[in-house]
């Protein structure tokens, strides 16, 4: 394991309690990504300093830092520029990554499917390109001599020509997949469709995980699952739903990777409800549903359907619950439903709610037809909820939900009578 410190440097009037969570966070993330932190550095700052980041005072403490616990990696909380990751490198004389080079880092090690290596591949190239004259190390043991400095700077500019090609060639596999990915919606017309969005580790896999039974790999660990999975889930009275889980997000998220999992969360946009799942015992689960409403916004995502799950309530004492509720009551407008995917009928409330919304989408229908017509009755089943049958004579009189598209079906069949029930629930 690498050896690791972190630093953090925060705007003067950014909360102590902010500053210690989200330095929390990034020791979370080193730990994904397979780091050991073996110590830390903050410093408050009026504003960057322009050459390090940090100010020179803090550099050399850093420096001796390094030394004291023989680390092999700084990694700082915010996003460094090329010209200050490389001014500390050479001061420090270890390896230096922000907070965006981690995240990278930790994507391409989960990516499993063709699409997520692809955007993560494209993301690290987009980062890479104004930073590859730093990551030439061994260009810089060269100090001019003759006739050396010329090859150096051809290899360079080889390499951002090549790093240029590669990345119009992922954005064009993309746009493929993207297609591939329309194509496949279209055939879900009809379907209604619901996608997972949320802070990473709120818990998304885990409640697709025990609402559709399927085995998805779920970990208490940021990050654990890139790829987006959609599975079936069956609410009840023939009703079901096809339900997608989506990356999770998180704060400073480098625009890179937003932009180019962009096609993954155009399942969001194509949705008829987005769920947006939030860890209720997290302390500051109030900003990182924040973080996560803004992407949403930059996305043009937070004009779809919406619902809060409130996950983990499982966590909470009953005090804490009835606090977490008592805020939400006061602050939120989008429905909310709070749940516990560990539970056994922890997510009975949000099977309801998800039952309510597919049933208001099929209007109530009363249907007659004739008693020997077996296959238009066990369509109706089929396709819709059945909600009484009555016999008169030769003819049945069936009270169901229906979908539109099979009420258009009924009206051509002859003998066949179809009319809404209005107001009556």
């Amino acid at each position: 394991m690498e050896r690791a410190v972190l630093v953090g440097a925060p705007l003067r009037q950014v909360d102590a309690r902010v500053v210690d969570e989200h330095m929390e966070e990034l020791e979370r993330l080193t730990d994904t990504a397979g780091g050991q932190v073996v110590g830390t550095l903050i410093q408050r700052i009026e504003a960057p300093t322009p050459q390090t980041y940090i100010g020179k005072g803090k550099v050399e403490e850093l420096r001796q830092l390094t030394v004291e616990t023989e680390a092999d990696l700084v990694i700082f909380d915010e996003e460094l520029k090329p010209d200050q990751a490389k001014n500390l490198e050479q001061a420090l004389d270890v390896r230096i990554m922000d907070r965006s080079e981690l995240i990278l880092d930790i994507f391409a090690s989960r990516a499993r499917t063709r699409e997520a290596k692809l955007q993560v591949e494209l993301a690290q190239l987009e980062y890479l390109l104004p930073r590859l004259q730093r990551m030439w190390t061994h260009l810089s043991r060269i100090r001019g001599g003759i006739g050396l400095r010329g090859p150096g700077e051809t290899q360079l500019e080889t390499d951002r020509r090549l790093i240029g090609k590669r990345i119009a060639d992922l954005k064009k596999k993309l746009r493929s997949v993207a297609e591939a990915r329309a194509v496949q919606r279209k055939g879900r017309i009809g379907e209604y469709r619901v996608a997972l969005v949320g802070y990473t580790n709120a818990g998304k896999s885990s409640i697709l995980r025990a609402l559709s039974g399927s085995d998805l790999f779920v970990e208490d660990r940021l990050f654990a699952t890139l790829d987006s999975a959609t599975r079936s889930v069956e609410l009840g009275g023939s009703h079901q739903a096809l339900v997608t889980d989506t990356v999770g997000f998180i704060r400073k998220l480098t625009h890179h990777l937003v932009a180019s999992f962009r096609s993954t969360l155009e399942e969001a946009r194509e949705a008829d409800l987005v769920i947006h799942v939030i860890d209720a015992s997290h302390p500051d689960w109030e900003e990182q549903k924040e973080v996560v409403d803004q992407v949403l916004q930059d996305l043009e995502l937070d004009r779809v359907d919406q619902v809060l799950v409130f996950n983990k309530v499982d966590r909470l004492t009953h005090g804490e619950e009835e606090v977490v509720r008592e805020r939400v009551r006061a602050h939120e407008r989008t429905p909310a439903v709070f749940s516990s995917a560990l539970e056994k009928d922890g997510l009975d409330a949000l099977r309801e709610t998800l039952l309510a919304r597919v049933r208001n989408r099929y209007p109530r229908m009363r249907v007659m037809l004739p008693a020997s017509e077996g296959e238009i009755l066990a369509a109706l089943h089929r396709e819709g909820e059945v909600l009484e049958v009555k016999r008169n004579g030769v003819r049945l009189e069936v009270t169901a939900r229906i979908p539109r598209a099979l009420i258009g079906r009924l009206r051509d069949e002859a003998g066949v009578k179809v009319e809404e029930l209005i107001g009556t629930g």
